[in-house]
């Protein structure tokens, strides 16, 4: 499975230079936990919800009058969009984040999040169990044909004793 088959394609961009509490306002509005900073349509860095809580709330700061720039996260990771949900994954654990911007012919195309990665989880269950039962199938499958053609040799011995028949003894 892609990555652009699971991401999410709702990524709301702010200016690096605005307000934490327009971020806050921007959450409220559009329904997520992250926001992606720009400075001049340059991506420079992503706010989540954690990082307002422990680097404003925590610390007491004006969230009207502390910008974006001064919380984010600004050593962001990406992932493509065509690589496989396995190594966003690895990513993300790696670097212990719970959100990747994806990219595609060098634009952030969407963002990648924790739960994105666990809606996969039914489908790759799904393919499990079809797996298992082709397994299963195959397997009874070959059991019967293994089961028929040792009847069949065990009946061309069979026939070769009754008959004596040197031409079928040849074939066996």
């Amino acid at each position: 499975m892609l990555v652009e088959e699971v991401m999410t394609t709702n990524l709301i961009k702010i200016d690096c230079n605005k307000s934490v509490f327009d971020a806050c306002k921007e959450y409220s509005k559009h329904k997520v936990s992250s926001l992606v900073a720009t400075d001049k349509d340059i991506i420079v860095g992503i706010v989540t919800e954690k990082d307002i809580i422990e680097r404003v709330v925590l610390l007491n700061r004006d969230a009207k009058n502390t910008k974006i720039s001064e919380i984010m996260s600004s050593n962001i990771k990406t992932v493509h969009a065509l690589a496989p949900i396995e190594k966003a994954a690895k990513i993300m654990k790696d670097n212990n984040i719970k959100k990747l911007p994806v990219i595609l012919n060098n634009e952030i195309v969407g963002i990648l999040t924790e739960t994105d990665i666990s809606r996969t989880i039914e489908v790759y269950s799904q393919a499990i169990e079809e797996i298992t039962k082709f397994y299963q199938t195959s397997r009874e499958n070959i059991e019967k044909i293994m089961d028929e053609w040792e009847n069949i040799l065990v009946n061309l011995k069979n026939y070769k004793k009754i008959d004596g028949n040197k031409e079928i003894e040849s074939l066996i």
